[in-house]
């Protein structure tokens, strides 16, 4: 269902949660290289919705408060139309579910700020959702070589699906994963998407 003053979306429409939202109308949203919203950005201290500060949720009459604005854990969920975007109504939702937040972001962050030229070589750390979308991205510029980086090489097959050319495990070296690479690159990559999520 939708709220009063909503136009873009209609009852019944396929969405996705997305917890970095866009109004669509302040200077990040009209930005190329900002999607950090002025009004619905990350905010992990608002724990209710932006008109009032309210809970939308609550159990046996005690409010619950909002998870990074979306409160996907729940069955059922309020959500400024800013944080969903429409979706084709014949994808799957069991599987589509996982695409709002890992696979769009490796995807968004390779190809809008890393952006490899065709030819290029990238190294991506990490082979989750988001690493497996900045590998898709990597291929889709037309990088010619990808090297997945990641602690589990049981990822590594999957990965070849989304473009990855070659594999390291830095668990099976005894030198550092970036000197390694190096030696494998004559020098190092041109460009590296970083979506481990280890500072």
């Amino acid at each position: 269902s939708v709220g009063e003053g909503v136009t873009d979306l209609q009852p019944g429409d396929h969405v996705l949660p997305i917890f970095t939202g866009e109004c669509g109308e302040c200077l990040h949203c009209h930005s190329e290289e900002s999607n950090m919203c002025e009004l619905l950005r990350i905010n992990t201290e608002r724990g209710g919705m932006i008109l009032d500060g309210e809970s939308r949720f609550s159990i046996n009459g005690k409010p619950i408060h909002h998870f990074l604005g979306t409160s996907t854990f729940s069955e059922y969920t309020v959500v400024h139309s800013g944080q969903v975007v429409k979706i084709n109504p014949k994808a799957p939702l069991d599987k589509v579910c996982i695409v709002s937040c890992g696979l769009t972001t490796g995807l968004g962050a390779t190809l809008n700020v890393a952006k490899p030229k065709k030819g290029q070589s990238v190294a991506v750390f990490g082979l989750g959702a988001v690493g497996l979308g900045a590998a898709e991205g990597a291929r889709i510029a037309g990088a010619s070589r990808i090297i997945g980086v990641d602690l589990n090489s049981n990822r590594f097959e999957e990965a070849k699906k989304f473009g990855v050319t070659e594999f390291v495990n830095p668990k099976e070296h005894n030198k550092p994963v970036q000197q390694v690479i190096a030696e494998m690159t004559n020098g190092g990559v041109d460009r590296s998407v970083e979506c481990t999520g280890s500072v």
